[in-house]
């Protein structure tokens, strides 16, 4: 599969739409961080500040997630979906009217980033729903891949575009072209069509269908297991990575320049396994993921051995691979194997549970590179990171599980007749 056959699943007309209502969400998204990072310094230069409206953002985000998981499949996923980037724009460009006015203060902030993240906790399920319902399962694969894609090169320019919009005219106006591209993802989820959900459905409560969900996620082996999983790493991530890495790169002769290039050799890596892939076909999707999420232990290994730059580009580009193998791995394995009507469900049980234990990891590697030192932390992080994303594969339904038989006509969420 060549790129130019990938882009052929563009032809289908409701997913070219949901692609270019995805392409100028991500666009936002990308620059969002740091405009809103700079939006806040604008208005104070303390870092504990800045900590409060993030921490607004990702808090409620959590706690919300069943929530959205539970509206995503009762409602039609193309409108809650509109309706959130209606009320992301609208928070987006609350706060850059309060920041290019000069009337902000941080708890604005802190309430509409609040808001914010509560619509993405109803968005995310949504979203991730929607893909088997717009495309053939034949075409699964490119439709991810070519979202991914995008995803990787606006991840790489993204940032530096928010920069320059900060520099040039300031963060408000930044934040300004992010909500109108959170508008702009609605408007062009407007001719998107997909399949009704059958009229003689059983109707269930809210608290009912939020107990199928938890029935059919933990009855689900494989689905808990990884995600289990993914509790452990994302702590280790978050916390070894985001919170105890830059800080002793500061000090170490990687330098805050050589931790910038890892990162964008890490996006650039993740891009390249893009196209890799769309000339390749993983038949074993968990199998393949479990391997490829292990080489981001590789990062650990590098700062606690051998903390120069190009040792950790290096790793941090094979660690972008891995991470991208099993993100098409993952979206594959749900998207084929998880009925239409729990989709969102499990993808919200499954984010849940990924992200609840970050916050953890954030506060403790701090206090854990104090007590022990930061090298021996990131080597022992970097050993328990590979054995928990290989030790997944000891089950059997995760080592074995394998790509559904494909149906050229029939998009993947859309139930066949039986015979």
């Amino acid at each position: 599969m060549s790129i130019r056959e990938s882009l052929f699943v563009l032809k289908e007309r409701d997913f070219g739409w949901f692609f270019a209502s995805r392409f100028v969400n991500l666009a936002g998204s990308s620059m969002s961080h740091v405009a809103v990072a700079f939006a806040v310094l604008e208005v104070t230069d303390s870092a504990s500040a800045l900590g409060y409206v993030v921490a607004a953002h990702t808090i409620p985000m959590v706690i919300f997630l069943l929530v959205g998981g539970v509206i995503a499949d009762r409602f039609p996923r193309r409108l809650v979906l509109q309706l959130s980037n209606v009320a992301s724009a609208a928070t987006q460009a609350a706060a850059a009217a309060l920041i290019i006015t000069g009337q902000a203060e941080i708890w604005h902030l802190v309430v509409l980033e609040a808001i914010n993240g509560t619509t993405m906790a109803m968005a995310f399920p949504a979203m991730q729903g929607m893909v088997p319902q717009l495309v053939a399962k034949k075409d699964l694969q490119p439709a991810n891949l070519l979202l991914s894609m995008s995803r990787g090169t606006l991840t790489i320019l993204g940032p530096s575009v928010a920069a320059a919009l900060v520099v040039g005219v300031g963060a408000g106006w930044a934040l300004a072209v992010d909500a109108l591209t959170w508008l702009l993802a609605a408007i062009f989820l407007l001719p998107v069509r997909i399949p009704p959900r059958p009229e003689d459905a059983e109707k269930t409560s809210a608290l009912e269908d939020l107990r199928a969900g938890w029935t059919y996620f933990r009855s689900t082996t494989w689905l808990w297991v990884v995600v289990v999983a993914f509790m452990v790493l994302n702590a280790m991530q978050s916390g070894g990575l985001q919170v105890l890495g830059p800080a002793y790169a500061k000090s170490s002769a990687l330098g805050v320049e050589g931790w910038g290039l890892g990162n964008s050799a890490l996006a650039a890596g993740m891009l390249l396994m893009t196209i890799v892939l769309m000339r390749a076909t993983i038949r074993r999707p968990l199998r393949a993921g479990m391997f490829g999420i292990a080489a981001y232990g590789l990062p650990f290994f590098a700062l606690a051995l051998w903390p120069e730059t190009v040792p950790f580009v290096v790793v941090m580009a094979v660690a972008g691979a891995g991470v991208e193998i099993f993100s098409l791995g993952w979206q594959l394995a749900m998207q084929e194997n998880v009925p239409e009507e729990m989709l969102s469900r499990a993808y919200s049980y499954d984010a849940l549970g990924s992200f609840v234990a970050m916050p953890v990891g954030q506060l403790l590697y701090g206090p854990l590179g104090g007590w022990f030192g930061e090298r021996p932390v990131f080597l022992v992080s970097g050993v328990l990171y590979v054995a928990v994303a290989l030790a997944t594969l000891a089950v059997p339904s995760v080592w074995r599980l394998k790509r559904v038989d494909q149906d050229d006509s029939v998009p993947a969420g859309v139930s066949q007749p039986q015979r």
